[in-house]
Order: structure tokens, then C-alpha cells, then sequence
């Protein structure tokens, strides 16, 4: 098992980073909270994985704290949960959101996650709410360089947005909604964020 990735960032999006280590490019899709935490192309960088392996496909899930990876973890273990589907969570809310929704019994709110049906939501509730109430989530410390604000935050949201399953006219409408509402946001993860909750 891949347990942490650490090299050079080649390229980066919303929902993917590709970093070279040693000569091989590795590929991580990863949260939009990941996102925001990466350094510009070319620096040095690290991320915990998470080594997806099934039948038809293997595929590396990178993040920036020990936090997302432990929430996207404990969702896997989750009945019908998918890692597509805790992706979108951890791109949707904080870990400690998630946390406390769940812990709340607040299924209306995991319900606005892509993805997330009543049903669903409340299968987390139901299943994780003890395993939350014994973790300890920390404050989200980033294991990836943190880089400065993104200028191109809203190009970013869109692209996360369209890949996180909107159409494109619904992540446009979406993004325009919450810069109206928000015109203080300048990061494509708050951008997302608000935007998903909507």
C-alpha cells in the first residue's frame, strides 16, 4: 500500500495533482480542500494517499491532512459509499463538518454533498456517528505546501464543479449565485464550497 507521495508538482487542477517522484509521475485525484493547500508547479510537495485498488481500475486518492484522509476512510467502510461519492464530500465540507453534521444528526445538510440522498445520509449517520463521537479530527494541519490566493479561482470552481457531476450551465449558474452572494470570496475551495451548498 501507497501510504504518501513526496516529489515535484507537475500539474495540478481541482481535482487532480500529478507529482514526480524519482522520475514516475503519480496521479492523485483528490478534494478540492487539497487543492487550495498545493504549491505552485514545480515545488516540492507531499500528500497521504490512499491506494484504491478494485478489478477494473487502481487508482491513488491524495490529501493535504491527516483529517481528510481519515473522514474519506471511515466513508469508504460505509455501505454504498463510494470513493467518488466521499471525494465529493471532503470537496463539499471541512472534515470537522462532516463531523458534526453527522455527529448532529444533521442528514438534511449531508444531503446537499453531490451524490448524497436522504437515504444515504442518513446510512452515515447511522454508521459513523459512534466512530466520530471516539475520533479526534484536529484543525485540518496541511501536509502540502500551502500556496498563495489563486487568481483563477473561479475558472477553478468551475472545472471542480462540472467534475464533481453539475452541467456546465447549472456550475455556472451556481458560481455566479454564490460570487453575488459572496463577494469577499477569493478561493476556489470556499467558492466550491458555497456553491455546493446552495
Amino acid at each position: 500500500m501507497i501510504d504518501y507521495v513526496s516529489g515535484k508538482l507537475v500539474s495540478k487542477k481541482p481535482t487532480e495533482a500529478v507529482i514526480d517522484v524519482g522520475g514516475i509521475g503519480y496521479k492523485c485525484l483528490i478534494p478540492t480542500s487539497t487543492f487550495e493547500k498545493l504549491p505552485a508547479k514545480a515545488q516540492p510537495v507531499a500528500l497521504l494517499t490512499h491506494h484504491y485498488v478494485r478489478e477494473d481500475a487502481i487508482t491513488l486518492f491524495g490529501f493535504g491532512t491527516d483529517e481528510e484522509r481519515s473522514v474519506f476512510n471511515m466513508m469508504l467502510a460505509v455501505s454504498g459509499v463510494g470513493p467518488k461519492l466521499a471525494l465529493a464530500a471532503l470537496s463539499a465540507l471541512r472534515p470537522s463538518e462532516i463531523r458534526d453534521q453527522i455527529i448532529a444528526g444533521d442528514s438534511a445538510m449531508l444531503t446537499r454533498i453531490p451524490g448524497v440522498g436522504k437515504k444515504t445520509a442518513e446510512r452515515l449517520i447511522l454508521e459513523l456517528r459512534d466512530r466520530f463521537e471516539k475520533s479526534s479530527l484536529g484543525n485540518d494541519d496541511s501536509v502540502a505546501s500551502t500556496s498563495g490566493s489563486n487568481t483563477s479561482y473561479r475558472t477553478d470552481g468551475m472545472a471542480a464543479l462540472e467534475a464533481l457531476g453539475l452541467s456546465r450551465s447549472a456550475a455556472e449558474k451556481a458560481v455566479i449565485a454564490v460570487i453575488r452572494k459572496h463577494p469577499e470570496i477569493n478561493s476556489a475551495e470556499e467558492l466550491i464550497r458555497l456553491a455546493l451548498r446552495s
